[in-house]
């Protein structure tokens, strides 16, 4: 990319040689208590929790055009996993203009809402009220993508520069800086070399499903593969496209590596996990017992909903009456192990391992020879398929926008951040500015992290921590249960704990 000419000179040798745009002139050089980067639903529920607080001034950038909030499974009939109250400010500031409820009312929905009786709202719903809240709120600039940060010792303040879709350069200050720039798709080993122009449509992590969900609903036979709630949603949205007559529509193979098709832990004791008190008791364990504790809580945040489930069990009821054979088969426990390509003239009649006697055409440009292993049995079989969609989850991963000052990140042993209880990053000492994060604390927080219940409890921590000041009260305790060992400890080893 090339850099504007009008803002040449300053891009590359700083404000301090452009005297035209000294941070007395130039509006590219304005400086903010806080620049965020990215608006996702964290740093939104930020941006709008920060509106009109006295003393601080806010600006947030995006490289989008406009919000969205993952376009690729919108689906008609998704809904929130969590209740219309973990909007992006009421579980910290319900009197918020920003809320749902108001958004409701702004858009003459309140009767409506009142009647359906809803507590988990439509994706597509809570995607539109996101969009409301990010186009009315000034402090929100998106067609902003943020190609450097660095700290400006002359300054004691982080520069920013921010580059528009036309090549416009512009570069702000910051005492201090959040990311909130997302999560990234996470693709199984086997798929990345596929994931190219010539496979496009075929081989796809579904947050591109959408786009490709008229292809795939045209194919012979589609494998999803992953067990938790996008992958229900997929198998599920395909399955809805069969006919019933043994001919219209895919296939649907769902594979899982989780020994089952789980439901995501939602019980009302158990929903305490995503409470503050568990984030202490979490950040307070050795990082050995906080990595087995993330990989072994898996039904927190990766099952599937009881709803979503029960309406798979139901299209397959409904498409076997009377004897008829699904046009479907569900595989947990299985580790896809190598995807081979095949010409587009393979045949189509070899069995595939667990499906035999039925169709297998590898549709349109030809298809997929899938290596898989069940774990438990530790046996490998083979599939044929036309395509692939991974719903395999997402991961945080460290935005390059940061390397001009990675050096000055105290990194852990892994390369993660080193996140403290106001999700503050630690920077190496000559840096007086403060750099906090949003969800990419998921090995020093917990399963919380990723989910929507505490993004405004979050944020209002960040803003306090931000301000210096309470902004927004926090509770001290949200939870019944207490996490960790009661009372005061008895110094001698196996000695039984003393309760209050």
């Amino acid at each position: 990319m090339t850099t504007d000419p009008m803002h040449a000179d300053a891009y590359e040798h700083g404000p301090e040689h452009s005297p035209e745009h000294s941070p007395e002139h130039g509006p590219e050089y304005e400086i903010y208590d806080l620049v965020g980067v990215g608006i996702g639903p964290f740093n939104l529920s930020l941006a709008a929790l920060a509106d009109g607080t006295p003393g601080l001034r806010t600006l947030f950038l995006d490289a989008k055009p406009a919000f969205s909030w993952h376009p690729g499974l919108l689906m008609e009939g998704t809904v929130l996993q969590v209740p219309f109250l973990a909007d992006l400010v009421t579980m910290a500031d319900p009197t918020s203009s920003w809320s749902y409820l108001n958004y409701l009312r702004e858009h003459d929905r309140m009767f409506p809402f009142f009647f359906s009786e809803r507590f988990h709202i439509p994706r597509r719903e809570y995607d539109h009220y996101c969009r409301w809240v990010a186009e009315h709120l000034p402090s929100c600039r998106f067609d902003a993508r943020v190609t450097e940060v660095e700290w400006d010792e002359r300054h004691e303040a982080f520069a920013v520069t921010h580059r528009s879709a036309d090549g416009t350069v512009s570069r702000v200050r910051a005492r201090q800086i959040v990311l909130g720039v997302g999560t990234n798709p996470v693709v199984p080993e086997p798929l990345r070399p596929l994931l190219t122009p010539a496979h496009a449509g075929r081989v796809l992590h579904s947050a591109d499903y959408r786009t490709h969900r008229a292809r795939l609903a045209g194919l012979d036979d589609v494998t999803v593969v992953g067990a938790g709630q996008s992958g229900a949603e997929v198998a599920l949205d395909l399955l809805r496209h069969q006919d019933g007559s043994g001919a219209g529509g895919p296939y649907v193979r769902w594979l899982a590596r989780t020994p089952a098709f789980a439901p995501m832990e939602y019980s009302k004791i158990g929903l305490e996990h995503f409470t503050p008190d568990y984030i202490r008791y979490f950040r307070a364990l050795p990082e050995e017992r906080r990595e087995e504790l993330v990989r072994a809580q898996w039904q927190l945040y990766k099952g599937v909903s009881e709803e979503t489930l029960a309406e798979i069990h139901d299209e397959l009821y409904e498409r076997t009456i009377g004897g008829t054979e699904p046009r479907a088969a569900l595989h947990p426990g299985v580790v896809l192990v190598a995807v081979e390509p095949e010409r587009a003239d393979a045949d189509a009649d070899t069995d595939i391992g667990t499906r035999t006697g039925t169709r297998t055409g590898t549709g349109e440009g030809g298809g997929y020879l899938l290596t898989c292993r069940h774990t438990e049995q530790d046996a490998l079989f083979e599939v044929r398929t036309s395509a692939i969609v991974a719903a395999t989850g997402y991961a945080a991963t460290r935005p390059a926008f940061l390397d001009t000052m990675a050096k000055l990140v105290d990194w852990d042993e892994q390369g993660r951040y080193r996140i403290d209880g106001d999700y503050r990053v630690a920077l190496d000492a000559s840096v007086s500015g403060a750099l906090y994060v949003q969800n990419a604390e998921l090995h020093t927080h917990g399963v919380g992290a990723p989910d929507l219940t505490l993004g405004a409890w979050r944020a209002a921590t960040i803003l306090n921590a931000v301000a210096g000041r309470t902004v927004l009260r926090v509770p001290e305790r949200a939870a019944w249960t207490t996490f960790g060992a009661p009372g005061e400890r008895v110094p001698e080893a196996g000695a039984p704990v003393v309760w209050p």
